[in-house]
């Protein structure tokens, strides 16, 4: 009877290690992307910038610390530190969430067109792999039901017919909103990967 516990017991534990085997990999996938991501956002923000004259960048610079993006509406961690004390399945939600709200936004962001025809194709491939990862997690299924994760409006009125000054500060905010958002699911998922490994450091 102790052979056979104990042969279970083995068993069991070759099960979670692949489990947590296979989540490193999707998680390595994971970053990798929104890593990708990230830097294309830079690149786009930076390119769009210096094609401003300095006084344009001041005065954007200037009403975009008195404006918000809209995914601020998803609640999130508001530091480091309760980012660091958020669980996995919480970190992968919200992650969920940001992707999901530049699904349309993003088709568009101002920029050079082999770059940003690349965007909305590796979000929903990102989306697509944070689902998994959160429903690897035990009740993770349940994180996508309609009153969990709602559908945000589209970003302001980005998508109507704006002057040429409100679509100079619009394709601003956007790019810089876009930045902000890529740098948070970078963050997020980095600090979620840590957490399977037990010997590693998970501080920011």
């Amino acid at each position: 009877m102790d052979k056979v516990v104990f042969l279970l017991s083995i068993l069991s534990l070759g099960v979670s290690s692949q489990s947590i085997t296979d989540s490193q990999r999707l998680f390595t996938i994971a970053v990798s992307r929104v890593q990708h991501l990230h830097l294309l956002a830079q690149r786009l923000f930076a390119d769009f910038e210096s094609s401003l004259q300095t006084e344009e960048q001041r005065q954007l610079n200037k009403i975009f610390l008195q404006d918000f993006c809209s995914s601020d509406y998803i609640i999130s961690p508001i530091d480091k530190h309760e980012t660091q004390r958020s669980s996995v399945l919480k970190l992968l939600s919200i992650s969920y969430r940001l992707i999901e709200s530049w699904e349309f936004p993003s088709r568009s962001l101002y920029g050079g067109s082999a770059q940003r025809y690349q965007i909305p194709p590796k979000l929903s491939e990102l989306m697509r792999g944070i689902q998994l990862l959160i429903k690897a997690n035990e009740d993770g299924v349940e994180m996508f039901s309609d009153s969990v994760v709602p559908q945000l409006a589209p970003y302001g009125n980005y998508y109507q017919s704006l002057g040429e000054d409100e679509s100079l500060r619009r394709s601003y905010e956007l790019l810089a909103c876009f930045k902000k958002d890529m740098y948070k699911v970078e963050t997020y998922l980095t600090v979620a990967k840590c957490r399977l490994s037990t010997e590693a450091n998970c501080t920011l």
